[in-house]
């Protein structure tokens, strides 16, 4: 058995594929022809000005050698500029400097990876980041999202307090510790999240939004302990301002000291000065709401006393009155008018009855002179048939005719003959 030669991916370049849509598994570009044809298409790509913070910085042989990192996004490349043109920056390019690059994207063959070639180097001072935010800070408040009417009132004793604050630090301890001194009984819900770089926005977004859900939560205090204008950014992002502006529970901004005004503070019902200006506004001052409470019922107390004390000295005041010692008193002017007209509805009444049975008796006389009885009683009579029919004629009652005889004593049977 002999041996045969170990096989091998190597082809002469006239067997390769021209164009990548040529390629197939029988067919491949190895990684030494595909490296420069990238490099060759990067190259092709024009200079751009990159913004960016700074990290890794290095220099060798006339050249700094960085990375040039997006801290909303945590994205980063790797840079290269002259050492002549960073010193012409002025200032020391260290770690966490953010500045603006003049470069061409470069790939580097060997590596196989992508890097910015530089040429000039300008840094991004305050002025630049106060410019971005007066602009968004224009933006929001024309939309409303700062009016005051937005505002809504904290409540007075929250059942739990929503914190948001750094994974470490001062924040958390002064909001708590000064709330729980004033407020004894006062709870909390914590989330710790990154207050800066390209995690800050996102984290704390999603801490407000989980907060703002939970129905128990009554107000929620978004805090960070101070920090230079470049660490406050995140709280003057427009995605964190347009959470808080849409949270359903009053929001707190407790960033930085007094100085420090990022636009969280804006949106938010309350800005609080620090974080423990924030504590102790959150809740009430349970030793003097409890002196309030004893200064109220000792006020209350004094003028009820004073109210009974008032009332009574009236209502003595009221009962040595003559018409309150002696009531009847207030009638003796009526009784001997009463009396009078008393008497005179007696007369009135007296005589108007007399004038009445005179009346009654004139005219019962003259009924009894009308009436058919004083006829009967004169001796005459009035003859009627069985049915009641008067008889005028004898020819209307023939013989044997059954008649009623009425006289003035009573009526008489008859019978005509």
């Amino acid at each position: 058995m002999t041996d045969a030669p170990f096989p091998t991916n190597d082809r002469a370049p006239a067997t390769l594929p021209e164009r990548s849509t040529d390629t197939t598994p029988e067919r491949p570009w190895p990684v030494r022809h595909l490296s420069p044809k990238i490099r060759d298409y990067v190259a092709r790509l024009p200079a751009v000005w990159v913004e960016g913070q700074v990290l890794n910085v290095k220099t060798w042989r006339h050249l700094v050698f960085l990375t040039l990192r997006d801290t909303e996004a945590d994205m980063s490349i790797r840079a290269t500029l002259p050492e002549s043109a960073v010193r012409a920056l002025g200032v020391d390019l260290v770690d966490g400097t953010r500045v603006v690059i003049h470069a061409k994207p470069e790939w580097w063959v060997k590596g196989g990876s992508l890097q910015l070639g530089g040429d000039a180097v300008r840094q991004v001072g305050v002025g630049d980041l106060l410019a971005r935010i007066e602009a968004l800070k224009e933006s929001l408040a024309a939309e409303g999202l700062f009016d005051a009417d937005r505002k809504r009132p904290l409540p007075f004793i929250p059942r739990t307090v929503g914190l948001v604050c750094a994974t470490q630090g001062d924040a958390e301890h002064d909001v708590v510790e000064n709330a729980t001194r004033r407020w004894p009984a006062v709870r909390f819900e914590i989330r710790r999240v990154t207050v800066q770089g390209a995690r800050a926005v996102p984290e704390t977004t999603a801490a407000l939004a989980e907060l703002d859900a939970r129905p128990d939560i009554d107000v929620i205090v978004v805090a960070r302990g101070g920090g230079s204008f470049e660490d406050l950014v995140a709280f003057s992002d427009e995605r964190l301002i347009r959470a808080a502006a849409a949270c359903a529970t009053p929001v707190v901004s407790a960033i930085g000291h007094e100085k420090d005004s990022p636009l969280l503070d804006l949106v938010a019902d309350y800005r609080a000065s620090t974080p423990t200006d924030a504590g102790k506004r959150i809740v009430p001052d349970a030793q003097a709401e409890a002196t309030g409470i004893a200064r109220a019922r000792a006020a209350l107390r004094t003028a009820l006393a004073a109210g009974t004390a008032r009332e009574r000295q009236h209502l003595a005041q009221l009962r040595t009155r003559p018409v309150l010692a002696r009531p009847e008193a207030m009638l003796a002017p009526f009784v001997d008018e009463a009396l009078r007209w008393r008497d005179a509805s007696a007369r009135a009444v007296a005589a108007r009855l007399d004038a009445e049975r005179s009346r009654v008796r004139e005219l019962a006389a003259s009924v009894r002179a009308l009436s058919p009885q004083a006829t009967l009683d004169r001796g005459f009579a009035v003859v009627r048939t069985e049915d009641g029919v008067i008889v005028r004629d004898p020819a209307a009652a023939p013989t044997g005719t059954a008649l009623r005889v009425r006289v003035a004593g009573g009526e008489i049977a008859a019978q005509a003959r």
